[in-house]
This record gives structure tokens, sequence and C-alpha cells, in this order.
């Protein structure tokens, strides 16, 4: 892609140092018993530059990093921003081949991995040449110098988020300095975020969720709190004490906010809006949980590859439990609804969703194929199907890529299809979704086996965990005879009849 003018240009650096520049003293970002200045920040992120430039990293040259959520995570994001060099943030929930996978596939320079991830990183033939032990004293950029720093392109590859991928294996998106960028003004633009809103980071910053709006909260100026994990009194703990603009919280963690907030006299300071993914959360959880905090629930839908849009604008009103769920499009994007021919579909018809716009992600790392397939035109289809609705909501209908949602993860029937077709004695295997009151959606798997094998529902999943993270692992395993799948005229399984055996 060629690059804009130089007069045209702004990089995550310009902006993070603008605002260190307009109140160096003010909290940047805080976690466990620390809290950093801006200027404090700015200090680290640039000692980290030095650091990885000792290390031989020059723009354009990829780094994994493989750590709990902590403030050193995001020093080193921003590190990375300086100098052009991309951030693979590697998912620890995923499996041993799956990660190896992972880093296999940008091909790092440089580990940065934390003591609780040293031991399952040393284990893997990775070869990656270089490690930093982010725990080890010698680990520490202070007192560095940080000396001149390469001249970045908004387009660089800033980030590389996993998303999972239908062939079994995850697919890495890559997130420019111009898409990080135009996220955070989205933020501010369609939710009135400002520097007097905080955002507690406790989902997992290999989450775009985490990243996206951590990095929004720096670049507006406002306080960032590093949570390593979710934890409802600790959450409630910030917010009494501090303004909070959007309050993550999605299926599975909702019930213990209810209960927390429930259980405490003080009041919430302020919460301008809570939640995602109101599709998987129970309607009386929504009422309750935002009658609680006295904030509406963000009715999101979007993407790693597109930020909150393309449908994220709804803000369902607080306590009420008769909602229309139907989302609104994002200011920040073009939406476009077509049939298979690609042709734009009247109101009232079922389309795949197609997305443009300046949040978009750059493609997949090393995916020519892949992204020639998905975002041909100049259009990224999100494999999702919606219909349009007279007022101008977006109706959501089926997932034309059969997709789990549970509990915010994505899972995709392939990668757990794939594991269960590995095993000896399996002659197949089809993984469907069921609805699930904590987590949205849960898999379940439909198994043929070997005559006299043998197998139970628990050496099935034993099998499994051994080689998936646990979010992927079916919750029930169900035997079916090879002949009884229900398949199409051309041999295909049916997923739809076999969710129906459910």
């Amino acid at each position: 892609m060629a690059s804009l003018p130089k007069v045209a240009q702004l990089t995550v650096t310009d902006l993070f140092c603008k605002r260190v520049s307009m109140h160096p003293e003010a909290p940047a970002i805080s976690g466990g018993e620390r809290t950093l200045s801006y200027g404090e920040l700015e200090q680290r992120v640039r000692q980290w530059a030095a650091l990885l430039r000792q290390y031989g990293l020059t723009r354009g040259q990829r780094i994994v990093l493989w750590s709990e959520n902590r403030i050193e995570y995001v020093e080193i994001l921003l590190a990375g921003a300086r100098l052009g060099v991309t951030v693979a943030c590697l998912n620890w929930r995923l499996g041993g081949e799956e990660q190896l996978h992972c880093i296999r596939l940008v091909r790092p320079r440089l580990a940065l991995v934390s003591e609780r991830y040293r031991q399952a990183f040393s284990d893997m033939p990775h070869g990656v040449p270089q490690v930093i032990h982010l725990d080890a004293p010698a680990a520490a950029p202070a007192g560095l110098e940080s000396g001149p720093f390469e001249d970045v392109d908004p387009e660089d590859g800033f980030l590389i988020l996993y998303t999972s991928g239908t062939t079994g294996l995850p697919k890495g998106a890559v997130i420019s300095q111009r898409a990080t960028i135009a996220r955070s003004q989205a933020f501010a633009s369609q939710y009135g975020i400002t520097s007097e809103d905080g955002f507690i980071a406790w989902s997992p910053f290999f989450h775009m969720a985490a990243t996206d709006h951590a990095l929004a909260t720096l670049l507006l100026g406002g306080h960032v709190t590093v949570h390593d994990g979710f934890g409802a009194a600790r959450i409630c703990d910030v917010i009494e004490r501090e303004r909070i603009g959007w309050l993550m919280a999605m299926p599975g963690v909702i019930e213990q906010m209810i209960d927390e907030l429930r259980s405490r006299p003080r009041r919430v300071l302020g919460v301008k809006m809570v939640g995602a993914m109101a599709d998987l959360v129970p309607r009386q959880q929504l009422s309750e949980l935002t009658a609680l905090l006295g904030a509406p629930y963000l009715n999101t839908f979007g993407s790693t590859e597109t930020g909150l849009a393309p449908a994220s604008a709804a803000l369902l009103p607080a306590g009420e439990t008769s909602l229309d769920l139907s989302k609104r499009e994002f200011g920040w994007c073009r939406v476009r609804l077509v049939d298979e021919q690609g042709r734009d579909v009247p109101d009232g018809v079922a389309g795949d969703i197609l997305v443009r716009g300046p949040s978009m992600f750059s493609g997949y790392w090393d995916g020519d194929r892949l992204n020639d397939q998905e975002l041909a035109d100049g259009w990224f289809n999100m494999g999702d199907m919606f219909v349009r609705n007279p007022d101008g909501s977006l109706g959501f209908v089926d997932r034309s890529k059969y997709l789990i949602k549970s509990g915010g993860e994505n899972v995709y029937p392939a990668e757990v299809e794939r594991v269960l077709l590995s095993h000896p004695d399996v002659v197949e295997a089809v993984v469907v979704r069921r609805a699930d009151e904590r987590w949205g959606e849960v898999p379940v798997a439909f198994v043929a086996h070997r005559e006299n094998a043998g197998l139970t529902e628990g050496s099935i999943v034993a099998y499994c965990r051994e080689r998936l993270a646990s979010y992927k692992i079916p919750k029930e395993v169900r035997f079916l005879k090879e002949e009884a799948f229900p398949r199409s005229s051309t041999g295909k399984i049916q997923k739809k009849q076999v969710e129906a055996l459910l």
C-alpha cells in the first residue's frame, strides 16, 4: 500500500507523546501497587525501545510477547510502536501445537516471556534466536539511553492479534498504527470518551477488547488500570473511586459482577457504559447489571479485524428487560449486505455483511490467499449474515461461517474437529454449538468410533484437553453411528440438523 505524504501522517508515538507533554504528572497506568504517570510511562517506553534496539530490532521486524496482563505489556507495545516493530501477542490459552504455530507463523527475531510461561516456552522447538525473560533482573531496561529511533509509517504493522481459523489453526490479524489511531478516535467520538474516563484492562491483552481500549485510553489521556484476569471485587473497588468510560463485561462474568455489586453499600462513581455481546447474555442479567451501575449496555458487534465496527453503535437502556437487540451501524465505517454473487440485497433480505473503514486490519500475516478471499474488491467479508430492518437497524441472522462464541472467545468447530479426527479410534466427528446460561454458547461434539473401540465421553474430553485450550474442549460428547450423521447430497454433514439432535 502506498504511504500517505508525510504531512498527512500521524503515529501512535506522536499521539502518546502529545499526551505526555500535556499532562506529564497525570496517572497513566496502574497495576498492583504501582502507578506510573504519563511522564514515567514515557521514560519506561523509551528504555524498552532502547533495549529492543540493543537486541538488533529494527523497523518491520516482529517480536512475540507471551505474558499475563501487566504494566510491562503496555510498555512493550508502545516501545514497538516507537521502533516500527510489530508485536505478536500470544494467546496463553492455546495448546502447545497451536502456540507453536503462532510463534513460527510470524518468524520473530525476539521473544519476551514472563515467568509464568517460561517453562512452556522453553519446552517448545520454537527456533526464536533471542529471548528476554521479563521477570529476570537483567530484563529491566532502566538506565538505557533512548537514542534515535526509526522513521515509522502509520501503515506499519503495530500488533498481530490471533484469531481462530476456519482451517483449524489460528490466523494472525495485522493491526496497523493507522487502525489503532482510528479505533481510538472512533471510541472517543462514538461514545463520548474523554481524558476523564478510565479503563480497566482485565480481559487478556492478546484480545482486541483490552488492547484497543487500553491504547485508546492512553491516546486520549485517561487512566488505565491493569488487572491480571477478572475479579469482581477488584473491579468494584476501582469503579467506586474512579470514573470509567467503558466497563468491559461479557458472558461468564456478569453474574459475579451482579452479586458483588449487590453486596456493596458504596455507590459507583460513574460508568458511561458496560458490557459486550448482548445477544449472549440473559435479559434478566442485562437488566440487573445496568440498573446496579446506572449505565446502558453496549450492544456490540465487531471483530479483531474490524474493531468495534461495523455494528456497535446501540446502547441498551439501563434496567429494562424488554430489549430490542438489533444492532446500529457504527459511525466510522461503511457497511453492505450482499448475496452470494456479491449483489446488494434489499431491506428485509438476509445478506453477508461487508465492512470498509479506517479501523480495518491490514490483512492476515503470511495469508495472501486468505486475504484475496476475505478482502476482495476492497471490502472485508466478516462471514456473518444480517438483515436490514425498516428503521435502518441490523438484525443478526446467523453465521455464514459456522462459529461458536463462548464467553467472548471464538471457537471454530474445524479446530476441535481436527483434534477429534486425529484420534486413532474416531471415524467421524462434528462439533456444534449449544446455548449455555453462563458462557452464551459452548461446543458439543458428536462422534462415531471404530467398533469395539470402547471410547467414553471422559476419554474423548481428556484427549482434547491435551491438545486444545480449555474453552475449546467439548462440554458434552455424544456418540452416533457413522451412518446416522445427517448429510447433504454432496456428503457434507449438516450442522443445523445435528444441532436439532440436542
